[in-house]
């Protein structure tokens, strides 16, 4: 039954908004009593760290080379984009609805974050990127302003974008990026309805 609450309040929260959806609608969805959830979920605070912990997913290890996971890092962006039920980072949309004063939500967020560009700092440390820090800083915003202006401007082609400035900071870095790993198949600019 937890999976089943949890996996609807993801839905329906990343769908619709956290502050959209109560605990009452999440119930009804499954056919379930509001006691019932609370058994499983005291509060919907509880319940909101649980659907934003479900989302925190590490990156899958992969044997490709670094620079090639990096840029496949936008190219997955674009296909994510292209989907018609994207609606940005879950983590961005919880602290912008909640306001960075909800601490729980905030250190899931900023953790989730930082997760992220650690991910991009090992790959370019691997690559003996001198500024791997500063790089994988870099390359975060890529992927989080990609995201925004995908949102604002309905256009999966930002994604793309995003990946020719990460192949232009790659080398600058000295990465050498090869053209297979720069530009993947692109994918329609018009997003899928």
């Amino acid at each position: 039954m937890k999976d089943r609450i949890l996996e609807t309040a993801d839905r329906l929260f990343y769908l619709q908004g956290i502050r959209a959806v109560g605990v009452d609608t999440i119930a009804a969805e499954i056919g379930i009593s509001k006691r019932t959830l609370y058994n499983h979920f005291p509060s919907k605070d509880a319940l909101i760290s649980a659907y934003l912990e479900r989302r925190f997913v590490a990156p899958r290890p992969s044997e490709k080379p670094p620079a090639e996971q990096i840029l496949g890092t936008f190219h997955s962006l674009e296909r994510r984009f292209s989907a018609k039920d994207f609606r940005g980072c879950p983590f961005v949309n919880a602290v912008a609805e909640l306001g960075s004063e909800d601490q729980p939500v905030r250190k899931i967020a900023i953790a989730f974050k930082e997760s992220r560009r650690l991910w991009f700092r090992d790959l370019l440390l691997q690559l003996g990127v001198a500024d791997a820090e500063g790089l994988a800083t870099q390359l975060t915003l890529l992927v989080d302003g990609s995201i925004a202006q995908d949102l604002v401007r309905n256009d999966p082609a930002m994604a793309r974008a995003a990946r020719q400035a990460a192949t232009v900071l790659l080398r600058n870095a000295g990465v050498k990026v090869g053209s297979g790993a720069a530009a993947p198949k692109p994918q329609s600019p018009a997003k899928k309805h």
